[in-house]
């Protein structure tokens, strides 16, 4: 089985479809998704697709694009939200230098609440970065040395140095379609020196369809396209990749119930 670590099923592109979407889903051998929050502000939305959908969970956060949105949000709403049963993950926020939605000053304060709050509540942080490497690693050794919290570079795209960074910190590693497309061979190179045991794979859909889907919207069952491509990098059988990419996605989405045998 294989888990799609990071999806938007709450996205107008799903709308009209959605159990179709989850259907396929399973039918490719992804039993689980995770619904990925961008505003807190959605949050019943996203809690009502987790709860008609006994295979999808939710996180709770504000992305950075809408950090300005949202800066008001409270490490304290953010921990009593996470309540929820079916809710997992805290975010995503982080850092977004490439398009610069929110000022960047706002969304650091915005990130170190989300990093608080998954130090209170245990569960892991869905980190968003993009062009902002430099204070995507301070923030996470300083914030790191405040106390240890558990956290993934989701869709990574970024240098070898932050992700070297992350996996130094003992964060995880997620890749999405991007790793399939022709131009991305340095992530696959990078994928040989990110240890089995630290790697996640997603899909950000519906964005960044895998080949041979490229162009075309995505959705959760592509993931295992792009697992597919993640086991060649690493030399290793799409069955193992499938078998350890789970458990580490158990791991550390620790609200989530064991898969059975």
């Amino acid at each position: 089985m294989l888990i799609d670590s990071h999806c938007h099923l709450d996205f107008p592109e799903f709308s009209a479809e959605l159990p179709a979407v989850i259907a396929r889903a399973h039918a490719a051998g992804v039993g689980r998704m995770i619904t990925i929050s961008t505003r807190v502000s959605k949050y019943d939305v996203y809690r009502a697709i987790a709860e008609a959908n006994e295979a999808v969970w939710f996180s709770v956060g504000t992305h950075p694009h809408q950090a300005h949105e949202e800066p008001d949000v409270t490490v304290e709403q953010l921990v009593a939200l996470a309540g929820h049963p079916r809710c997992v993950a805290i975010g995503e926020a982080g850092l977004d230098y490439h398009y610069d939605k929110s000022p960047r000053d706002v969304a650091e304060i915005v990130f170190r609440r989300h990093i608080e709050a998954a130090r209170q509540t245990g569960m892991p942080l869905v980190i968003h970065s993009r062009d902002a490497d430099d204070d995507m690693a301070r923030i996470l050794r300083e914030e790191m040395g405040k106390g240890a919290f558990t956290a993934l570079l989701h869709c990574f795209t970024s240098s070898r140095e932050l992700a070297m960074t992350g996996l130094e910190l003992g964060l995880y590693v997620s890749f999405s379609g991007v790793l399939t497309f022709k131009n991305s061979q340095e992530l696959r190179d990078l994928v040989r020196d990110v240890p089995l045991d630290r790697l996640l794979v997603e899909t950000d859909a519906p964005f960044l369809a895998p080949v041979p889907h490229r162009g075309k919207r995505n959705e959760p069952s592509f993931v295992a396209e792009t697992a597919r491509v993640l086991a060649q990098a690493k030399g290793v059988s799409f069955s193992e990749v499938a078998e350890k990419t789970t458990a580490n996605v158990l791991r550390i989405f620790t609200k989530l119930p064991p898969v059975a045998a």
